[in-house]
């Protein structure tokens, strides 16, 4: 009785090893064979979110990246340069805040030369469906409200927090997270005038 049960148990680790080694080694080639494409889509769609935040350019400003630190250790911004001819008709700027409701947002923040913001493109987000996705562009013209200003006079805070920028109804904090994004963008465009 008690060689059985050691025969059993031996086949079913060994049954284990097998069906784990085949799994690994399935998901080791599905993730090579995906990783790629998966690639190409997000540069493509960062590519776009430049294009929606800049006035038309010339260059490539993928191949002008340049990454700044920011304010919180070991994250960085990056900056988008974007030339018409040879010149800087303005800078997107991919940034982030973790002061969203659920996880970190990540934006796509156009400047003129002058740090006027022209445009705002969300990048990824993963706010509450109905009230924190209305950051989005497709869900509302909520954002809209920052094309145009320079936060040199406008503060980058909620009204309800005493700044200028109205929050989407029953979304502070996603309202905040924007504005914390969009504010760390500002600050280090400014600070990395070039």
């Amino acid at each position: 009785m008690a060689s059985k049960t050691e025969s059993t148990f031996r086949n079913m680790l060994l049954a284990l090893f097998v069906v784990s080694f085949i799994s690994a080694t399935t998901l080791g080639y599905v993730y090579e064979f995906t990783k790629e494409p998966i690639a190409i889509a997000k540069l493509k769609k960062k590519i776009a979110a430049i294009k929606k935040v800049v006035p038309e350019f010339t260059n490539d400003p993928n191949a002008d990246m340049y990454k700044i630190a920011s304010d919180i250790k070991g994250d960085t911004l990056e900056f988008y340069p974007a030339y018409k001819d040879s010149e800087l008709v303005g800078t997107a700027i991919k940034t982030f805040s973790d002061l969203g409701f659920t996880k970190r947002i990540y934006l796509m923040v156009g400047f003129l030369a002058d740090g006027t913001i022209h445009n705002i493109s969300v990048l990824e987000h993963a706010e509450t469906p109905g009230l924190g996705d209305k950051m989005d562009k497709k869900k509302s013209k909520w954002s809209e409200q920052f094309n145009g200003k320079n936060p040199a006079n406008y503060k980058l805070i909620v009204s309800k927090d005493g700044g200028d920028v109205d929050a989407i109804t029953a979304a502070t904090i996603s309202s905040r997270a924007y504005t914390d994004a969009v504010d760390r963008a500002y600050k280090a465009f400014i600070e990395n005038k070039k």
